[in-house]
């Protein structure tokens, strides 16, 4: 057995917040005379990881996937300066899904050009992307990678947004005792609580993600 060292692979969660930093002050930059930043920044961090994983689970590479993030929520900033998503056409969620579909198949054509110029052999590259390599007899991989993702996406947007309305302490035993689905008893001994703190935590807790689930469904519409 060799005595090399196999270098410690960089923690990816890690290495996506940076890239997500990174991405998104160069969004917020382009956005630079448009009003209302916030609300963008808002509809950044909640939809950034849904395009990214979707993009990523199509075939694409994660400085492309981050490329198709930027310029999907800057293609949906300008429609929506003219006001083209018409709700009555259809739901957000598909028009978002289709705006990110665009913006997957643009870096798709972007890597063909590149690889072309390299000489590179453009069908051997592109055999992973799943939209390619999966045949769905039942209807659009794609579709159902997003709703997948969506769902996920929702969930975890909603989540977030939990976390900055409650203590520390109180979103720890929901983690632990809800979404981790411990016993109420492991909660109590790790975190050193009570019996009653647990189902205090699940309860309030609850309601909030039960009101921020809400309110993204009634932003979808």
């Amino acid at each position: 057995m060799s005595d090399e060292k196999v270098e410690k692979p960089k923690d990816e969660d890690a290495v996506i917040l940076q890239a997500y930093a990174k991405t998104r002050k160069s969004l917020i930059a382009r956005l630079d005379n448009w009003e209302d930043q916030k609300t963008w920044d808002e509809f950044y961090q909640t939809y950034w990881r849904l395009i990214y994983s979707v993009a990523v689970k199509a075939g694409l590479r994660p400085e492309e996937a981050f490329d198709c993030v930027q310029e999907t929520i800057l293609s949906i900033a300008k429609q929506s300066k003219k006001k083209l998503y018409d709700p009555e056409q259809g739901s957000f969620k598909t028009w978002l899904m289709n705006m990110t579909r665009w913006r997957i198949n643009d870096q798709f054509r972007k890597r063909k050009k590149d690889t072309a110029m390299t000489g590179g052999e453009w069908d051997d590259d592109r055999k992973t992307a799943v939209i390619d390599r999966v045949e769905d007899p039942n209807g659009d991989v794609l579709s159902r990678l997003w709703d997948v993702e969506w769902k996920k996406n929702i969930a975890d947007a909603a989540l977030a947004r939990v976390k900055a309305q409650v203590s520390p302490k109180q979103y720890q035993i929901f983690d632990f005792y809800v979404i981790r689905q411990w016993d109420a008893q492991r909660v109590q001994e790790k975190l050193n609580v009570s019996m009653a703190q647990v189902y205090l935590a699940k309860h309030r807790v609850g309601s909030v993600l039960k009101k921020e689930l809400a309110k993204l469904e009634d932003e979808i519409d």
